[in-house]
């Protein structure tokens, strides 16, 4: 596999990339020096400059493996553009990936940054940005109203970068962006960028479809194992310490419990719905964070119909992974705290699943409670009724405290403490090395920061009287552990640094631990490493309080660095810890690992996507130390779901090289020319046929159909599939509608969850007031997804009479209040792209001035829309006043103290019937004592 993506032949040199004008490039634009491609590919690894070379001399799509850099070569795309010369347009980006991209570039001393093109700038003035050339970040929607409107010269774009392009599908508003500027630029350039493989693995050829929306003939494939990628890290590899920390017996026992529960309720669930795929309902993907993406692709189409049994068991495979991560991931009590609120909700759990009343089940609650507090050992053997033999062994003898620690916390002191010893003064070493500790998520690094501050008794302890209940005991020990701390600071410190000085070796400070080097940190052949036993330290032990002393003093730290993103800044050395996922900046760590520079690296947590990472980081730093310490849980679900992340990578790159193997592009797939059908707008006369009695039937027209459509509407696909369908677009400002079919026709779009929301909001009814009352054929429009469950009400919640309460029961009476309301049903947006032509067809074309003046300009309005809705109601309920003369009396009467003024005489030559008129002058000027006299002498 590794010898097919073997390129033939030398790569090309920079003079040579920046000699040739770019296919895209249109004359008198794009790249003319050398100078400026060399200086752009000079920071670039020898796989990213050959990548950089492929896509530069010819468009594509690349697919990298995750962490290899896709973003280093889009910001080496965007350092060669960014001159006034060009206008490149950049697409797919996020603002925190905008800031990054920019910061980089500034960094690097380019004159002429990108700009970013947001609500923020004024239509007016974005034809003059879009002239000053330039890289541009511009949001989809500002970039399709500016394509339709011509707001932007696209004939002067020097091409388009598309990031994360594994998300461009033909309903998107990228492709139809993509699809408009091929339209009218059949010279500029188009590179899209991805790093997700596994994304293309889902579903028929769609790689090939990705393909096809970009406009792209050619599939630069780039996985870890390609051999130019793995050859130059294999020169380039950093120290790497891997450390098989072993789970302890009872947590042991918990994971094979759970994982137990886990096969029971996949089983079941195979039972009631024997249609699933078997081999994606297995325990690996179980526990994986992908699962219920799985699970759900599955039974969407079907969800409204499944019972109450299948939603319980997806809803506990849900729960059961996630005190699977709790319990490798955090310590004891928080598990014992989370198992604890699902036994609290036992008869809520119990009316739906019955995996809390299973022998395995009370295995697991035995051994977590094992971990915070001992059990006598009868009661460790013994699983009948446990919830009352404990509440009876409680009353007897009470809570000894165990407050099992996590053995990854032990691992992690043995790292720190061998790192402090190598940077004791004395050492060879140039400068104290700085650390960099990354976990999971804030909550970790927090406890870590905890941890490593006070030590894991007085944090444990800290945890269990907040959580699991008050205990003297527990909050003595509390207060003693940082009264010490405060005491003992300056001790510990001057202990530190005026002891004897003697290097340790790593053998002794890593206790039974495999240390290896390893070409590359993707741990292929993890499990057969060594177990670390942990020995357990004694009340918070001295590696525990080895960098106490300065959570509040960070000194030495860079002025730049992003602190609000770093969960616990210690010196003596350096100490960061911060989280790898959660981040609101996902370039945070990349940031935080560049700044700092660190010389040791520790990895609480497997993340591939880091991993990969720092092997780039290593490469790009020759010559400088980088160890990486690797702390993962032998043969525990941790592992498991870090190998079978890989092994889908791997599985998913196969899948692509076989699909390129067979993969048929034509030669017009870029759109250069005509000849491309994907460009041609089906445009469909209004005649079926054209007349053959003329020659070639040239006696007809084609109509030109328009639809107006409201500006927020872009953020769905319907107006692409509009256009493709070859009516035009004309995007406005509409205060009633989203879609204007005629001067007659007017449509509001909704999904099913907003026609729900809407209902019950009561924004629905008024919407439909005012399309009712300035069209003459208002329509709602209900879409759903075929591929989703579709149901205004739930499988068991349909009553056997009508409630208000109903959706369907609304839709109902919303039906009844507007008779002339029409319900367009449609199963998605091709479809109703198709309906809407449709309703074109032979019926006058819709006026944009006329649509946007609507409650806003009421003199170009028909005669019933020039009124009031809220006084046309309040008219039409007093006595005397109908349809027939309630618009004579509003065009004569200007308020309603004039109407209080008027005669009967008056009312009566208004109203054109005298007897209306003396109805509504003794309504008017009749008092309420009157009113209510008159009601009693009656009575």
């Amino acid at each position: 596999m590794q010898g097919a993506l073997r390129r033939e032949g030398g790569a090309a040199t920079a003079e040579e990339a920046g000699g040739r004008r770019e296919a895209g490039d249109p004359p008198g634009r794009g790249l003319n020096s050398s100078a400026a491609a060399a200086a752009a590919m000079t920071p670039l690894l020898e796989h990213e400059r050959q990548i950089f070379l492929d896509l530069f001399h010819e468009d594509g799509l690349v697919v990298t493996a995750r962490g290899l850099g896709v973003d280093r070569i889009l910001l080496h795309f965007l350092k060669l553009h960014c001159d006034p010369g060009n206008l490149v347009l950049v697409l797919n980006t996020n603002v925190a990936e905008e800031e990054y991209f920019i910061e980089q570039l500034r960094s690097e001393g380019v004159s002429h940054l990108p700009r970013i093109i947001n609500n923020e700038i004024p239509s007016s003035e974005r034809y003059t940005v879009y002239t000053e050339g330039g890289v541009l970040f511009v949001t989809s929607r500002i970039l399709v109203v500016d394509f339709l409107t011509n707001r932007i010269p696209a004939n002067l774009i020097t091409g388009i970068l598309v990031y994360k392009a594994q998300k461009i599908i033909e309903s998107c508003q990228e492709a139809f962006i993509l699809r408009l500027y091929r339209q009218k630029n059949k010279q500029g350039f188009i590179k899209a960028f991805t790093d997700n493989a596994v994304a293309f693995s889902a579903g028929f050829c769609k790689v090939e479809r990705v393909m096809r929306n970009l406009f792209v003939r050619k599939l630069y494939l780039w996985p870890r194992f390609h051999i130019a990628v793995s050859s130059f890290l294999e020169r380039h590899k950093p120290e790497v310490i891997e450390l098989h920390v072993s789970l302890t017996p009872a947590m042991l026992a918990i994971q094979t419990s759970m994982m137990d529960i886990m096969n029971a309720c996949l089983r079941e669930l195979k039972r009631y719905n024997p249609s699933l795929e078997i081999e994606d309902l297995s325990l690996e993907n179980a526990i994986g964070k992908s699962f219920d993406k799985i699970i759900r692709h599955y039974l969407d189409p079907v969800w409204h119909q499944l019972g109450a049994k299948t939603k319980s068991l997806v809803q506990d495979l849900k729960i059961l992974r996630t005190l699977l991560q709790y319990l490798t991931q955090y310590d004891c009590v928080t598990f014992l705290n989370l198992l604890e609120s699902l036994r609290d909700s036992e008869k809520t759990f119990g009316q739906n699943s019955g995996w809390l009343f299973l022998e395995a089940s009370d295995i697991m609650f035995v051994n977590a409670r094992a971990r915070v507090y001992k059990l006598p050992e009868t009661r460790l053997k013994t699983f009948k009724n446990p919830a009352k033999v404990e509440q009876k062994e409680m009353k007897e003898t009470g809570r000894e405290l165990v407050l099992e620690q996590n053995p990854k916390w032990e691992a992690l002191s043995e790292v720190l403490k061998e790192i402090r010893s190598e940077n004791e003064p004395g050492e060879a070493l140039e400068s104290p090395g700085q650390v960099l500790i990354c976990a999971s998520d804030d909550r970790t690094c927090a406890q870590l920061k905890e941890y490593i501050t006070v030590g894991a008794e007085a944090l444990l302890t800290r945890l269990y009287s907040k959580t699991l209940g008050t205990n003297e005991k527990a909050e003595d020990a509390w207060a003693n552990s940082v009264k010490d701390r405060v005491l003992g600071k300056s001790k510990k410190m001057s202990k530190s640094d005026n002891g004897p000085k003697q290097k340790k070796a790593k053998t002794e400070s890593v206790k039974n631990c495999t240390t290896r080097k390893k070409p590359e940190l993707t741990l292929t052949q993890m499990t057969g490493g060594a177990k670390h036993e942990g020995t357990k330290k004694e009340e918070g032990g001295e590696e525990s309080g080895s960098q106490e002393s300065s959570t509040e003093e960070a000194e030495g730290l860079p002025q730049n660095l992003p602190t609000n993103s770093c969960y616990g800044i210690l010196t003596e050395p350096l100490l960061l810890i911060h989280p790898l996922q959660g981040c609101s900046d996902s370039y945070s760590l990349t940031r935080v690992l560049h700044e700092v520079d660190p010389r040791y690296v520790i990895l609480y947590d497997a993340e591939l996507t880091f991993v990969r990472q720092l092997e780039i980081y290593k490469a790009s730093r020759p010559g400088q130390p980088l160890r990486v310490y690797f702390l993962i849980y032998g043969g525990s679900s941790e592992e498991q779901r870090y190998l079978t992340t890989l092994r889908k990578e791997k599985m998913a790159f196969e899948h692509l090289i076989r699909e390129k193997a067979v993969m048929v592009v034509p030669q017009e797939r870029e759109g250069r020319d005509d000849s491309n059908q994907d460009l041609v707008r089906s445009v469909v006369p209004p005649t079926a046929t054209a007349d053959t009695r003329k020659a070639g039937g040239q006696g007809q027209k084609k109509e030109e159909h328009c639809i107006i459509v409201d500006m927020r509407e872009f953020r769905s696909g319907l107006p692409s599939l509009i256009h493709k369908r070859g009516i035009d677009i004309e995007p406005v400002t509409l205060e009633v509608g989203d879609y204007i079919l005629t001067p007659d026709i007017c449509v509001e779009r909704k999904s099913v969850s907003d026609l729900i929301g809407s209902l019950n909001n009561g924004r629905l009814y008024a919407q439909c007031v005012s399309m009712t009352r300035y069209y003459k054929r208002p329509m709602l429009l209900i879409e759903f997804d075929p591929s989703k469950s579709f149901s205004l009400n739930s499988k068991g919640t349909i009553h056997q009479e009508i409630s208000a309460n109903d959706t369907t029961s609304k839709l109902a009476l919303l039906t009844l209040h507007f008779p002339r309301l029409r319900i367009l049903w449609c199963p998605s947006p091709h479809v109703t792209a198709e309906l809407f032509e449709e309703l074109k067809q032979g019926r006058p074309q819709p006026d944009a001035a006329t649509a946007m003046a609507i409650a806003a300009d009421l003199d170009t309005l028909s005669e019933s829309g020039k009124y009031n809705p809220g006084s046309h109601d309040f008219l039409m309920k007093m006595p005397g006043v109908n349809s027939k003369n309630c618009h004579a009396l509003m065009n004569r009467v200007e308020n309603l103290t004039e109407l209080v003024s008027l005669t009967k005489d008056s009312l009566a030559d208004i109203l054109g019937n005298a007897n209306n008129a003396k109805l509504l002058w003794e309504f008017i000027h009749s008092s309420c004592k009157d009113n209510v006299a008159q009601g009693k002498r009656k009575k």
